[in-house]
């Protein structure tokens, strides 16, 4: 389990590094992103001779309010056991994620043809991309596993262009095997949709979501064991994942993944202005 953590802890740190450059805060590294995407965040420094403390949290995030990054923090629990009381005491809402590795053997076979992988050469790359961050936009602003109203037209509403640098920054991180883009097409357009991003052996599935009025249908399972599938085919032989809630972990638990800790994603409880 040891070995396990430690390819975790290096693929954490190594994942923001192709767009952001570092800052270190004690204990802590800070991802500050170089360009336009998703912000990152600080967590536990490899290497780091001691725990992070209060005050290296304290000026992360004053750090992180300075260059307009969202004050975001984000550990292992078993790993970095002592972080958890810190960050508490320093004022942040601690989410507590099941983690997630996959048991290839007992990898349940995608269903075929629901599930489309991104093609990076094709002309819809940019127009699939939108349309999986606004799936995950919607998706994600109803949490949890239960239907809902929520469907093909908020997706619509949400649905914004990616500018051409951004695109092509997708575009080549999808070239090189590093990132895949997973969409569950229908005629009423995208339902549900995800990415992994990988480094060497290692991949982690990430922004797994379906249209509240598309769920309990299998599709977030669906898109995880094709996403899951298609690492293992690049020659992964690492596949995670941080689960929201024990509910949403028990859809990842019956297609072929297993407990093995906890992830911790820190934010502030109140987000003061920025000044």
């Amino acid at each position: 389990m040891t070995e396990l953590f430690d390819r975790l802890e290096r693929f954490y740190d190594a994942v923001p590094r192709d767009g952001a450059h570092t800052e270190d805060f004690g204990g802590l590294v800070l991802f500050v992103r170089d360009g336009a995407g998703w912000p990152y965040y600080a967590r536990p420094r490899l290497g780091a001779t001691e725990p992070p403390s209060a005050a290296d949290v304290i000026a992360v995030r004053a750090r992180q309010r300075e260059v307009g990054a969202p004050e975001a923090f984000e550990w292992v629990h078993e790993t970095s056991p002592d972080l958890l009381a810190v960050a508490r005491s320093a004022g942040l809402r601690v989410l507590e994620a099941p983690l997630l590795v996959l048991d290839r053997e007992a990898l349940v076979t995608p269903p075929p043809d629901l599930v489309t992988i991104i093609d990076a050469e094709a002309p819809s790359f940019a127009a699939h991309l939108a349309a999986r961050r606004a799936v995950a936009a919607v998706g994600f602003s109803t949490p949890g596993t239960a239907a809902g109203s929520a469907g093909p037209t908020e997706r619509d509403i949400a649905t914004v262009p990616l500018a051409e640098d951004e695109v092509e920054s997708e575009r080549q991180a999808a070239l090189a095997g590093r990132r895949a883009s997973a969409l569950v097409p229908s005629p009423d357009g995208v339902l549900a949709s995800g990415m992994y991003q990988r480094v060497d052996d290692v991949a982690e599935i990430v922004g797994v979501a379906t249209l509240p009025s598309a769920r309990r249908r299998g599709l977030a399972a669906a898109v995880t064991t094709a996403l899951a599938s298609h690492a293992l085919s690049k020659g992964t032989d690492l596949v995670f994942l941080s689960a929201g809630s024990d509910d949403i972990a028990r859809v990842y638990t019956r297609v072929g993944f297993r407990r093995v800790g906890t992830a911790c994603i820190a934010e502030p409880e109140s987000i003061p202005p920025l000044g």
